[in-house]
């Protein structure tokens, strides 16, 4: 448990450059100007023109800097210390004015003093968490009165699954971490990389209950059957940007989504 950090932090750390240059994140195109923002969470966010914005665990940066191109003041927080080191690059070559801080997500209040009107986190996130009463806390503590935190994450029945969803591998819920290493990255699966990951599945009910227990109203809750990322092993595009387990189809939640105000 101690070493969860530095594991994770050095897994994520090899990642980046292959990242950097997938297919999957397409650079170029973000570069020229795509948004790499998804109807889930923009729906939620609403007109983010002139607030100011925390999103923690921003990777390398590519959904902060779209939100910085809506009109945003944006601060992205991330664990990466090579993932922050490229937001910083892209953030200056694109001459945007959104800020960066290399932290731990529950070292974010030791970082930063500043209240915003909108926290937001999105997709693949949560896991690297073991405790989501310390995550909420830092998302209330960070949170102007009336200020809301949006969040889009991948549900916990995909984590469910083993790698190619043939069998229920692991618990719903949050009973021990898990401990897993791999070769390449969801990103690009024959990168010549080794992850070492330790991670936790969070129920619903963790979820809700940690942000209740912390003093923010859930005001939208949404589940999806589909993703709108090909980060999954067999996956199909039934519609654009929407993409199923081929051997599940519509079966199973794969996205949830959620605003909550603080109050």
């Amino acid at each position: 448990m101690k070493n969860y950090i530095e594991i994770n932090r050095n897994t994520w750390n090899n990642k980046v450059a292959v990242h950097v240059d997938s297919n999957f994140y397409d650079n170029e195109s973000f570069i020229k100007g795509k948004s790499t923002l998804n109807n889930i969470e923009l729906e939620l966010l609403g007109n983010v023109k002139d607030k100011s914005i925390l999103h923690l665990q921003c990777h390398f940066g590519q959904d902060t800097m779209s939100l910085a191109r809506m009109g945003a003041q944006v601060t992205g927080i991330d664990l990466s210390d090579k993932a922050i080191a490229k937001a910083q690059e892209l953030n200056l070559q694109l001459g945007l004015n959104s800020q960066y801080i290399c932290c731990d997500v529950y070292e974010t209040r030791q970082h930063t003093n500043e209240l915003f009107d909108i926290v937001f986190s999105s997709y693949g996130t949560i896991g690297w968490l073991p405790d989501l009463d310390i995550w909420a806390k830092v998302i209330s503590d960070s949170l102007k009165p009336n200020g809301i935190f949006v969040f889009a994450e991948f549900h916990p029945v995909v984590w469910m699954f083993d790698n190619d969803f043939k069998e229920v591998f692991y618990s719903y819920f949050n009973t021990e971490e898990i401990i897993e290493e791999e070769q390449g990255t969801y990103a690009d699966r024959n990168a010549n990389i080794e992850a070492k990951t330790i991670t936790w599945n969070h129920s619903l009910t963790e979820v809700l209950n940690s942000l209740i227990n912390n003093g923010l109203t859930i005001e939208i809750f949404n589940e999806y059957d589909y993703s709108p990322y090909t980060c999954f092993n067999n996956v199909e595009e039934f519609e654009t940007n929407k993409f199923r387990i081929k051997n599940l189809g519509n079966k199973i939640p794969m996205v949830y989504s959620l605003r909550a105000r603080k109050k």
